[in-house]
């Protein structure tokens, strides 16, 4: 009894035709949503910075708390909170911010004015910048940014039609800036007041408001902040250190000073993680302001390079987003963002690396701080959910060899005209 079996015929393929090449680890990532890297960019860097505040702060909380972990635990605190901030805000659809941008931003100036009243304000460090209790303050400023990034998308976007005239977009925007940037160089806290500038300036220009009265403003905004500098003493020999760090290394320029040494004996692979020496009493706010100092001690010219990629990778996801988004309102929000946290970014480097005077603001998603890091998750997850609205990213396939498929090429050749 002989039993039969079904062979299924063997497909050949087409001569000259060549199997499809699989897509590259780089075509893979740039075929994923645009919030989903969103969402790993910054988890990668809040990693980072928790592993970094970690190394940097056991000395300072030693002496402050007893306990050379304390800083580490609150910092895991305001990251969970954090993360209840960014989970919360990517669900909340980004177009519901615009109905909230008056009493946000009036409940901003009050909480910036509050800061400033005696037995309202708590002062830490010579400055008044925070509100609240115990461990749980809120620093108003941190929020003012994004009530100005909401609050200029609006506005251009319902006056679209009348960029060209100043009073109806121009003055607004900056009426505001002016007020914020005062009220927040009052606690002092210069740097803040910096990156309101870049938020405001960047999105009027992106926005379509003519250069030439961007310019004459900002060169007015630069003309006044020299003047607030140079006429208040302590302002004035930061920058006068940052100048010449090595003639005020004993006074003004420590903190420069301290820095520059702690990145130069990184060299290229750095001391490892732990194996810092500046923070051991040497250099001051090594675990908030500073830290970028002991990123480049410990883990060399390579982790500092590292890091400032991963800023590069945030800032690029940032403007893609605003790129696929379908709305004008949205694109806007997303470079407010955007230019918010990288500025940020450069202003702290900026001036750990002694190229710019020192500020005193965080370096986003790596200093310790809670403001910070719960505000700038929430930027974030605002960021991932307009990018979730976007246009999908077109995923780059590998073209077809031209003699994979004759007839169709021959079709298309047709068509075009072509022999």
């Amino acid at each position: 009894m002989s039993t039969s079996r079904v062979v299924a015929p063997v497909q050949r393929r087409p001569t000259g035709a060549e199997p499809a090449a699989r897509p590259t680890l780089p075509q893979r990532i740039a075929s994923l949503p645009t919030s989903v890297c969103l969402t790993g960019v910054t988890a990668v860097l809040c990693g980072f910075g928790l592993v970094m505040v970690g190394s940097a702060s056991p000395v300072v909380s030693m002496s402050l708390y007893g306990s050379p972990w304390a800083i580490l635990e609150r910092q895991f605190l305001w990251m969970g909170l954090g993360l209840v901030a960014f989970l919360t805000c990517r669900r909340i659809d980004y177009r519901k911010w615009r109905s909230i941008r008056v009493p946000l931003l009036v409940g901003t100036l009050l909480l910036l004015v509050a800061v400033l009243l005696p037995g309202l304000g708590v002062t830490a460090g010579g400055s008044s910048r925070w509100i609240g209790f115990g461990q749980f303050r809120l620093q108003p400023s941190e929020l003012m940014k994004l009530a100005l990034v909401v609050f200029t998308a609006d506005l251009l976007t319902r006056r679209a039609a009348k960029m060209t005239e100043a009073r109806w977009v121009l003055y607004p925007v900056l009426a505001v800036l002016a007020v914020s940037a005062t009220l927040i160089i009052k606690q002092p806290d210069m740097g803040t007041a910096m990156v309101l500038c870049c938020i405001a300036f960047g999105l009027l220009f992106l926005g379509g408001v003519p250069m030439r009265p961007i310019v004459k403003t900002l060169g007015v905004f630069v003309v006044l902040a020299v003047g607030v500098g140079l006429v208040d003493p302590y302002r004035r020999n930061r920058i006068l250190s940052f100048l010449n760090p090595s003639a005020h290394r004993s006074g003004s320029g420590y903190q420069v000073w301290q820095s520059l040494i702690g990145l130069g004996s990184g060299h290229l692979f750095g001391l490892g993680l732990g194996g810092g020496r500046q923070k051991w009493g040497l250099l001051p706010n090594a675990h908030t302001d500073f830290i970028f100092s002991v990123v480049g001690e410990e883990l060399g010219l390579v982790g500092a390079v590292v890091l400032l990629g991963l800023f590069f990778v945030l800032a690029w996801y940032g403007l893609r987003a605003a790129n696929e988004c379908r709305d004008r309102f949205g694109s806007l929000m997303a470079v407010g963002i955007t230019l918010w946290l990288t500025s940020q970014a450069l202003i702290n480097i900026g001036a750990v690396i002694g190229v710019l005077p020192v500020t005193g603001i965080p370096l986003p998603f790596i200093s310790f701080g809670g403001s910070s890091l719960v505000i700038g998750l929430a930027a974030v997850g605002i960021l991932c959910n307009i990018a979730s609205h976007g246009r999908p990213a077109r995923p780059r396939s590998v073209p077809p060899h031209p003699q994979a498929h004759p007839r169709s090429a021959s079709r298309s050749a047709s068509r075009s005209g072509s022999v």
